[in-house]
């Protein structure tokens, strides 16, 4: 991991297209401005981490229940 120090106003840049600014910092808080394409997802860690576990279930659904489902809607 990289560990960097920065200080409020001051940024670091990821990549050609990534920028990471701090904006301020309140006690322990440090609220971060992100510059990046449209196309690049930017999550929290714990929604990051949700999104990828509903995936997961969504993605381990029983084809049998998929199918019932299908039918259903069908009729």
């Amino acid at each position: 991991m990289l560990v960097l120090t920065r200080k409020k106003n001051e940024a670091i840049q990821i990549g050609e297209s990534i920028e990471v600014k701090v904006l301020e910092i309140d006690g322990d808080q440090v609220k971060l401005g992100i510059h990046a394409p449209k196309s690049v997802d930017i999550h929290r860690s714990e929604i990051y981490l949700d999104i990828q576990r509903q995936n997961n279930e969504a993605a381990s659904t029983p084809t049998d229940l998929l199918q019932l489902l299908n039918n259903e809607k069908n009729t």
